[in-house]
């Protein structure tokens, strides 16, 4: 087999898993903002609302949120919370429309504009999302998941120097995230840069050792410069760390595949191609069936 091109098809795949938008979730108490005076019933309800979130009870949440904002119509931690309740809901468009009326009760509240970023890029709506999220930084310089976020928005712009900075920046505000380094990894490797890659996975793994997307990663770098047992353990650690992962699998197979053992790359690449149609991802499963072929065949295929 011609394996000249395995590299590029493990970079298609990582792109599968390109965005991983941070979100706080942290709630905002009623006593950290305090630019409105509030009734003692709206606070009765706000802080009901921030108990049911406790519990994960999200309707009712939503509903305590509500009638804080109709009792008072300027408290901003009522509408903050409300759009963290929304998300946790499943209603994105309504999550930011929540974040959104935050900024307006009180348009110095930086982690209200940073959510409000991070759910316009969950929307894919890039511009007004950097937009929001350089208005976060300017409010508050240190916020690492706002640089982390606005690092993504530059990166599927394709504004790679930008994008690295701003990744950089998180690294340096939130020193336990493993994100910022394995997105700066994708970025070395959009470039050519494997080794600043594989250095940049290994920092993400030395913050999280479960991380599964930079084992895989790293195994896919590791596939590339030849060293084959050392890409099978990686993706073995990606695989244990999230046993249904489906690349880590597909890795695996490709490095089977060129060892010569054609009944574990089988094993692992029937595994994949179960994984990838369960996700509906009808590309990677029959890309999967055709490797697949290869090892029922035991024989080279073709480039």
């Amino acid at each position: 087999m011609q394996w000249q091109w395995k590299l590029r098809i493990l970079m298609g795949l990582l792109l599968l898993c390109f965005c991983e938008v941070s979100v706080s979730a942290r709630m905002v108490k009623a006593s950290e903002i305090a630019s409105v005076e509030v009734s003692p019933e709206a606070i009765a309800q706000f802080n009901r609302g921030l108990e049911y979130i406790k519990v994960q009870k999200f309707e009712e949440a939503i509903a305590a949120f509500q009638e804080t904002i109709n009792l008072a119509p300027d408290f901003a931690p009522a509408y903050y919370n409300l759009g963290l309740a929304w998300r946790q809901y499943g209603q994105l468009q309504a999550s930011a429309d929540a974040f959104y009326e935050a900024t307006q009760a009180d348009p110095e509240f930086a982690l209200a504009y940073a959510n409000l970023g991070a759910a316009l890029l969950e929307g894919n709506n890039l511009e007004q999302a950097k937009d929001y999220l350089q208005r976060t930084i300017e409010l508050d310089p240190d916020m690492g998941l706002a640089h982390y976020n606005l690092g993504l928005v530059w990166q599927l712009q394709g504004k790679w120097e930008e994008a690295i900075a701003a990744h950089k920046q998180a690294m340096n505000f939130s020193q336990n995230a493993p994100e910022p380094p394995y997105h700066l990894g994708q970025i070395y490797l959009q470039q050519g840069k494997v080794e600043a890659a594989r250095e940049a996975f290994r920092q993400a793994l030395a913050i999280n050792p479960h991380y599964a997307e930079a084992h895989y990663s790293l195994g896919s770098i590791l596939l590339g410069g030849g060293e084959l047992e050392a890409a099978i353990a990686a993706f073995r650690r990606s695989a244990q760390a999230n046993s249904n992962y489906a690349n880590a699998y597909y890795g695996a197979g490709l490095a089977f595949l060129q060892q010569g053992k054609y009944e574990e790359a089988q094993r692992v690449l029937e595994f994949a191609k179960q994984l990838y149609q369960a996700r509906g991802n009808r590309e990677w499963a029959e890309t999967a069936e055709k490797l697949l072929d290869c090892a029922r065949q035991r024989s080279a295929c073709p480039q």
